[in-house]
């Protein structure tokens, strides 16, 4: 493939999972991962640290659109977990899960059962302000989530949104607090996979930088977009997409762990 090729693709995979996924308050990296496992060749643990570049690129088109995202409480207690928990998770991915077969089971073991606990509460009434989650469950949860983002290279948005939407929360509140923990987590992780690349030179670990910034570049015009959508569509309606997406990813990254 050239490096035309590589660009184009890299732009269009990013708009396009951006614009579908932003109004439920994930970035889209998720989805880019069999892309660059499968068609742009990126070896691993290196796909990890490329994702969360995109998500550094591609996020702030979805928070000019969200303006309040930086004013939600929610957006600060889960910065607070998912920051010191995706650094945890970098180390692991490094140094016990750099293979990407075992990589991929554990993507498709997380978000399958999220994808289709989401789906069947679809339908699940929203929570009054005063009747969210604790604090100290959702500063634990987050911190669980910024592991895994860690490990997986998403920056914790595909997991906290399922989980906390799944919960009852409105997805006008978690979608940007989500995005704005996963870009501010992404910065951070991505920090920590340059630092060891650099003491790990015998392991492909820093980001591949020209596929992160076109997908990144094409997940911003995408983010804009699907944040202009986000507030058109039913509240039960985004909840069951979020489902459908999270069962889609994990039936994805199974078949290529299985193959």
């Amino acid at each position: 493939m050239t490096t035309l090729q590589t660009v184009m693709l890299s732009f269009a995979a990013g708009l396009v999972v951006a614009t579908v996924t932003t109004p439920v308050g994930v970035s889209g990296a998720v989805f880019l991962l069999p892309i660059q496992f499968s068609a742009l060749q990126i070896p691993s643990p290196a796909v990890t640290p490329t994702n969360l570049l995109f998500n550094i690129v591609a996020i702030p088109g979805a928070l000019v659109r969200y303006r309040v995202a930086l004013r939600n409480p929610l957006s600060a207690l889960l910065i607070a977990g998912t920051v010191p928990g995706v650094v945890l998770g970098a180390l692991v991915r490094v140094f016990v899960l750099p293979g990407p077969q075992v990589f991929r089971i554990a993507v498709a073991g997380f978000l399958l059962p999220l994808g289709v606990w989401l789906c069947l509460r679809s339908g699940a009434p929203v929570r009054a302000v005063g009747e969210q989650p604790s604090a100290r469950s959702i500063g634990l949860l987050a911190l669980s989530v910024g592991v895994v983002g860690g490990v997986y290279g998403i920056g914790g948005g595909s997991l906290l949104s399922p989980i906390l939407i799944g919960r009852g929360l409105p997805v006008a509140t978690v979608a940007p607090a989500a995005l704005t923990s996963t870009l501010i987590t992404s910065v951070a992780g991505t920090a920590t996979y340059i630092v060891l690349a650099v003491t790990r030179p015998d392991l492909d670990i820093a980001p591949n930088w020209l596929v992160g910034i076109a997908a990144g570049m094409g997940g911003l015009i995408g983010g804009y977009l699907g944040a202009a959508v986000a507030p058109h569509v039913p509240e039960r309606a985004l909840r069951r997409i979020l489902g459908a997406l999270a069962v889609g990813a994990a039936v994805v990254y199974a078949g290529q762990a299985i193959a």
